[in-house]
Order: C-alpha cells, then structure tokens, then sequence
C-alpha cells in the first residue's frame, strides 16, 4: 500500500502568508450550514447578470461546430481591434490592436503572468498598501521582492498626490538595486481612493526620469459615481513608453466568471506578454471571446446602468451604517465601501479588523473582509463588496444595529 506523504510546502509556497478571508469563510460556511442567515459582502463578485445580448451571443457562437478547438492565446483579431476601439471611444487613447493590446485570462492572470515575464530574483516592485492581495505577492511568487508604499489613504486632493509622491521618492532611492516596477490601480481595491490625469501625469514623469516601468489595474475604470470620471493612465502623453494597463470586464460588464480582460500599452511589455503566454495557454474559448467583442461594442449605457445598480447601493448602504453610527465615507468609484471600525471597538474592546469581521459574522450576521486581509496598513478598516441587493443591505444593517447594541456601543456613546 502505498505510504501517505506527510504535507509540507515548497519554499514558493512558505513566501506566502496564510489567506485572512479564508477565516472568516469558514465561519460564514459553518453558521450557514447551521441555518442563519449570512448577508455577504465579503467578496467582490458580481450578483448582477451580464447584459442579455452578450449572454446570447455567446450561446450563438457556441452552438457552432468549429468553434470549439484551441482559441488565439492572445486574442482573436476582432477582439482586439474592438478592445482598441472601446479605448478610443472611452479614454481619447490610440491602442495598436495588433502590437499595444492582448488577451488575458482575467486580469490576475494577465498581471501576475506579467510579473512573470518581467521580474526575476533580486529585482524589486513597488506596490501601494493596503491592496488587493495578488498585486503584492505575484511578485513575491515570481521570486522578487516587494517595498510596500503605505497609501495615504485618509488624505485627499492635492495632499494625497504629494504625499505618495513624496513616498514613492523615499522608497525608489533607498531600495539598492532601484526598483524594476511600480504597480498601481485606481480607482482602489480595497481603499476606493481615486486621481486624477493630473496624479498620472506625476507617476509618468517620475517613471521616465527614474526609469521604473509602470503597471496600472484598472479594473474599476467604469463603476463610478456622481461627478466622477476615472482617466485612464494611457491619456498621458507618452505614457506607452513606460506603462501598461490592465483592463477588466468582470465588473464593467458582470462578466467576472467568464475571465475577460487585456493588457494595453507599451509594446516591449505586451510582446514580452504575448511571448509568455504562448507557452502557457491557448486563450479564452472562443465564443466567449465573440461575446465579449459584443460587450465591448455596446452602447455605454449598458455599462452606466450597472454602474447605477452599485450606486444605488452605495446610497443605501452608507446611509443605513450612518443611521446606526457609524459614519463612512462615500466612494466616488468601485463596487466596493471601505470603512474605518468605530473607535469603540479598536480603542475599548480591543478588536483587530479580522475580530471585529468575526463579530459581524456571530452578532449581525453579516460577513466583512477585514482590513488586515489587505495587508497590515488596512488594520482597522473592512471592507464591503456591494454585492446584495438594497432589501437585504437594510437587513445587515438592522443586524448591525442590533449587534452594537448588545456590545454596548450605544451606552458609551451616550456616556461620551
């Protein structure tokens, strides 16, 4: 019979810290399975359908009989000139559809295969913390290392960009060898800070005179709020000589399951891209491929209208936590709303992020992510993924009221 192996971790692996979110999961998994009801905000995965006519055409192009071999790892062609001409109509910006743009499975794995492509032991990325997770550890997989820029997220305006700069500055030239790359996204996961072309225009300029490429996830580029419109880092004027942005439709389309984004921008890193992948995949299925040209050809409404949906859950949402007493700030962008834990918990009960994401959990039954999950410049924050509908937003947060109140926070702001 053959002898179980013991388990143990491959030094790639022991680089890799154990997954926070996985925690709070499991209690989220076991209290359902024992019957209670969890409204969850603890993912960022979209509840919301893709548009009807995209979903159509892909079940059109799969009922085909040739369309169901190996697809272009890096894009069927009319993708790709549908992905240069969305760029165009949305950001004023030129893409080469056959030298600027690729496909890529997702936008995590477009990223972290970048990172593969371009870093090699004993180079260095910077990635602005708190962040979401892959942007830090693809590198730290590939074997390079990582200087975390604390993001000064509670600032805003002016003082936000001069503050990041004046830390990226401090980071660059105290790192020896300097820095290969520096890894952005705005607007934000998890902190929903936005910029603006202004705040692009001093990454850019930094980059060319200190030669540090540029990778930029835009994955929330279209779910924006009020008098808010996201730029993209390519409007820059001569941003391609050292940047490259990913673009996501999970979240501007609904189509997060189906694993469609794309790299744009500078040529060395899309080849060296495209050269990678080559050998690792063979593309996303071609009909989805056809849908998303669909998706991407549609009217902008389409996009706008489920950006509506978020912010009608934002309203609801930020609205319902400041009735209970808890004040949080608005987002101009994202699907998501980061808040900071009432003092009461962190200052008198002592609560980290991932308690204080357990106690929602037990007492509101409601699953947060803790802000620790995002590294530890998150502690004291969680994060909301706007993924329930308004009905079951005003559940959570009578559910959060009541679990306030039972933890006496109501009696010490009174006594305050």
């Amino acid at each position: 019979m053959e002898r179980e192996m013991e388990y143990f971790e491959f030094p790639r692996i022991q680089r890799l810290p154990p997954y926070v979110f996985a925690q709070v999961n499991e209690i989220k998994y076991k209290l359902r399975r024992e019957g209670k009801d969890i409204v969850d905000f603890g993912m960022g995965n979209p509840d919301i359908p893709p548009p009807k006519h995209v979903i159509e055409k892909l079940c059109e192009v799969a009922r085909k009989k040739h369309v169901h071999g190996y697809s272009s790892s890096r894009g069927i062609p009319r993708l790709r000139k549908a992905i240069a001409n969305y760029y165009k109509r949305r950001f004023g910006v030129d893409i080469d559809p056959e030298t600027e743009a690729i496909l890529t499975i997702g936008a995590k794995e477009g990223y972290s295969h970048l990172m593969l492509a371009m870093l090699t032991p004993g180079d260095t990325a910077i990635v602005p913390t708190p962040t979401y997770p892959i942007h830090y550890y693809a590198p730290i997989i590939v074997g390079a290392e990582v200087r975390a820029l604390p993001l000064p997220f509670e600032l805003e305006g002016d003082e936000f960009y001069e503050e990041f700069l004046k830390r990226l500055h401090d980071i660059y030239h105290s790192t020896l060898p300097n820095p290969k790359v520096l890894v952005i996204s705005f607007p934000h996961n998890p902190t929903t800070v936005t910029v603006t072309k202004d705040f692009f225009k001093e990454i850019i300029a930094f980059a060319k005179k200190n030669n540090i490429w540029v990778v930029h996830d835009n994955a929330y580029a279209d779910i924006y709020f009020d008098d808010y419109v996201p730029p993209s880092i390519l409007e820059v004027d001569g941003a391609k000589d050292v940047a490259v942005e990913l673009y996501s439709l999970s979240k501007t389309f609904s189509m997060a399951g189906w694993r469609v984004a794309f790299a744009v921008g500078n040529r060395i890193l899309i080849k060296n891209l495209e050269r990678l992948k080559s050998y690792l995949d063979y593309g996303v299925f071609t009909p989805i491929q056809v849908a998303a040209i669909v998706a991407l050809e549609s009217d902008y409404s389409v996009v706008r209208n489920i950006a509506k949906v978020y912010e009608k859950r934002r309203n609801a949402l930020v609205e319902g936590l400041k009735r209970v007493g808890w004040e949080v700030k608005k987002p101009k962008a994202t699907m998501f709303v980061w808040a900071k834990i009432p003092d009461y918990f962190t200052k008198v009960k002592g609560m980290g992020s991932l308690d204080f994401a357990k106690f929602l959990l037990y007492e509101a039954g409601v699953a947060v992510a803790p802000g620790i999950g995002f590294g530890q410049h998150g502690e004291g924050w969680v994060r909301f993924a706007l993924v329930e509908n308004q009905m079951r937003i005003k559940q959570a947060v009578r559910g959060i009221r009541r679990a306030f109140r039972k933890a006496g926070f109501y009696e010490y702001q009174n006594k305050e």
